[in-house]
């Protein structure tokens, strides 16, 4: 009789301990006192905390606590593709349906109309000459790519304030996601959107603001610097040296600020902040991260670089190719494109890793440990919609 009571309390015991493995496996909104799991699924080969900056774990015999630590680049890069191979069909549905529209337009330029940008590169040429600077071959180059691509995000900043726009929201949602183990919710994501839509809208508009005024900026310094120089008495090569050595410098500043904005959309998406809140916001977090900013940003250019540079070469310029040459090569333009949106979904998913990054790196050096972090998960669950699914 003793056996059989022990053997029923073994067997209950196991059964209890399944049903709460299931139970964690198949949860929804998780508690506070929730412990990080580690993912079962073979593809995600690291641990997921259940909130997405800092979980604690809970034995037996012991408790102790263990956070999303702060990342560099290439760690960051790592976590970037562990989450793409969790929840890859989500990601791809993502790139298919947002990002390929948008970076076909942008990479074709069928929008863009030549005889208006070669109109603004020659009054930039003209701006250039009168400065001091000599028309030489790079510098007709970037004003004309300087004026090819301002006229391309003019007209296309209706796509980018919808379709772009609604594609970096959903990479943040399905990374929010992967650390609560949770696949792309279609349905929860419109509840999520309908909701944040307004401040995310206002933060892109915010961001577009600051981006074109560090433009006027630098091209207003550009041309007084290079006019008293070349009044001074500088030759035009001095004048040259001048100008380069000033966008070095402009290049980092407006690494930063895209960098700053980048994460501003994130923090938008995550939190209940908008506008200039959320770009100051975005500027105190990356504070002791930024070489891992800057890092994560030149990896990014430089791939969406050499694909429009291979985009350029192989397609652009088969207009001045034989009939063969181009049908022949008419295949690599949606391979190309598919290249670049693939490019720029594992930047919008970079930024999102490096958000959490930044706030683990905050954490570990807050002496109150204190972090803002509004759940997609619960915001979608409040929503009424969600009760009236639930009745």
């Amino acid at each position: 009789m003793m056996m059989m009571m022990e053997l029923s309390s073994r067997t209950s015991a196991r059964t209890s301990s399944i049903m709460v493995d299931e139970y964690y496996d198949d949860k929804d909104v998780v508690d506070d006192d929730s412990i990080i799991i580690t993912s079962t699924s073979p593809s995600l080969e690291l641990e997921i905390p259940l909130d997405p900056v800092v979980g604690r774990s809970h034995d037996h015999d012991h408790e102790h606590e263990h956070e999303f630590r702060s990342m560099n680049a290439l760690e960051i890069l790592r976590e970037t593709v562990r989450i793409l191979r969790f929840n890859f069909m989500g990601f791809i549905g993502i790139t298919v349906l947002l990002i390929c529209p948008v970076t076909a337009i942008i990479l074709s330029n069928v929008l863009v109309d030549s005889s208006v940008a070669r109109r603004l590169s020659i009054r930039l040429l003209l701006l250039a000459q009168s400065s001091g600077l000599p028309i030489r071959h790079f510098i007709k180059q970037s004003c004309y790519k300087f004026a090819e691509t301002s006229i391309s995000s003019v007209v296309c900043f209706p796509l980018n304030l919808t379709l772009s726009l609604l594609s970096k929201a959903a990479v943040v949602y399905s990374v929010d996601c992967a650390y609560y183990r949770k696949k792309f919710d279609s349905l929860k994501f419109y509840l999520i959107m309908a909701k944040i839509w307004r401040r995310l809208a206002s933060t892109y508009l915010w961001v577009c603001m600051v981006i074109s005024g560090c433009l006027t900026s630098f091209i207003i310094l550009l041309v007084a610097v290079c006019s008293l120089f070349s009044a001074v008495g500088f030759g035009a090569d001095a004048v040259v040296y001048v100008s380069i050595g000033l966008g070095l410098i402009f290049s980092i500043v407006f690494a930063n600020a895209l960098i700053i904005g980048s994460i501003a959309v994130v923090i938008s998406v995550l939190e209940d902040v908008s506008g200039p809140e959320a770009l100051h916001g975005a500027s105190l977090l990356i504070r002791g991260q930024t070489q891992v900013g800057l890092l994560i940003f030149l990896g990014s250019t430089m791939g969406m670089a050499f694909v429009e540079g291979l985009f350029e070469h192989r397609v652009k310029t088969l207009s001045s190719s034989s009939f063969d040459a181009a049908s022949s090569r008419i295949w690599e333009a949606p391979l190309l494109a598919v290249m670049y949106s693939f490019v720029v979904l594992v930047d919008y998913m970079n930024n999102a890793v490096f958000y959490f990054s930044c706030k683990s790196y905050r954490m570990e050096n807050s002496p109150t440990g204190e972090c803002r972090h509004s759940s997609l998960e619960a915001m979608a669950i409040s929503s009424p919609f969600s009760d009236s699914e639930q009745h």
